[in-house]
């Protein structure tokens, strides 16, 4: 499971016109799901969002999470970041998860996220238009299969 997650002053999801969630403060998270990905993936990448520290102390550190300043999260699911540009130009997307499985790993964690912060989601396989207003920017990529390790 990737992710590429970015502290955000506020973002918004809108899928056929419609707002289907959006956060103030907080971290948006773009997820993708490969074939080989477990629930003991989601619960490290659950984990890693949650506690993420990239919002400042009265010091100016970042080593404060989401729960520290009130923040929220957005899930949003993004199955090319489980493509690869090895060879051409086009994402390579082959070992990206099949559609039930991807969707059950993906709610998974936003229920995960959600037990720790308040959490709201995209459409899962639907094309969203996303707006962030980034606060930094802070951008964290973050690999479980990194973390297997």
């Amino acid at each position: 499971m990737r992710a590429v997650v970015q502290r955000v002053h506020s973002a918004q999801c809108v899928v056929d016109g419609e707002t289907v969630s959006q956060i103030e403060q907080g971290l948006i998270a773009f997820i993708g799901v490969f074939d080989d990905d477990t629930e003991e993936d989601v619960k490290k990448m659950a984990n890693k969002i949650s506690g993420l520290r990239v919002f400042r102390d009265e010091e100016g550190k970042l080593s404060l999470n989401a729960t520290a300043v009130g923040g929220g999260v957005m899930i949003i699911s993004n199955f090319v970041l489980a493509g690869r540009v090895t060879r051409g130009f086009r994402p390579d997307c082959t070992h990206a998860a099949k559609y039930d499985e991807g969707k059950r790993l993906y709610d998974m964690l936003a229920d995960m996220v959600g037990e720790t912060l308040p959490t709201v989601k995209g459409v899962f396989g639907a094309h969203m238009d996303i707006t962030v207003h980034n606060d930094g920017p802070i951008n964290v990529i973050i690999d479980t299969r990194e973390l297997r390790k």
